[in-house]
């Protein structure tokens, strides 16, 4: 059913500007992917504060919806993330949203109990990735450090070595001190 990349670019050489123009305007207003990809690459910084905002809801909405009971769908929560991270790239606000999905996941479980070892594991994995990503730019371990410590605060007590991992992951981080306090 679908037309080869190759097959799409001959295509798109054989239409002319306007034509082009309205292809690209159909897309935009047909596929909801497709406008926040065209305005991240066009309306900048206003598009991308939205896009991160978008994000935010999203993976809100799947612990601690408005209304009713967060679902839980992980899987829907990072894919808010992996989604920003392909449409804007800005490191700061992706790690923020890593760190929003750990953070909600242990405010979860403190607010209503252990879930299971599947869960945890997600959560510290994202940490994990979060981790790595930090210890890139010295600038987000500034920016990010405390929001790290207080997810190993706020594990404290929770099962399935949930506290334990996390709290060795943020021990290996290879933040320097002194390079953190001279930014």
């Amino acid at each position: 059913m679908g037309i080869k990349i190759t097959d799409l670019k001959k295509q798109l050489k054989s239409l002319d500007q306007r034509d082009l123009i309205t292809l690209i305007a159909d897309l935009y207003k047909l596929n909801s992917d497709v406008k926040d990809y065209l305005s991240s690459k066009f309306a900048g910084e206003e598009a991308h504060v939205e896009l991160h905002e978008k994000a935010r809801v999203q993976i809100r909405n799947e612990f601690f919806p408005d209304r009713g009971h967060g679902k839980l769908r992980l899987t829907e929560a990072k894919k808010a993330i992996t989604t920003f991270k392909k449409l804007v790239d800005d490191p700061a606000r992706t790690l923020d949203l890593m760190l929003y999905y750990v953070e909600l996941g242990t405010e979860f479980t403190n607010a209503f109990g252990d879930i299971d070892m599947t869960f945890y594991n997600s959560l510290v994995s994202m940490y994990d990735k979060a981790a790595m990503e930090c210890d890139k730019d010295v600038a987000l371990v500034a920016t990010f450090k405390d929001r790290f410590y207080r997810v190993v605060r706020e594990s404290e007590g929770i099962g399935w070595g949930y506290p334990m991992a996390i709290e060795e992951i943020y021990y290996s981080m290879g933040w320097d001190e002194e390079e953190i306090d001279e930014e």
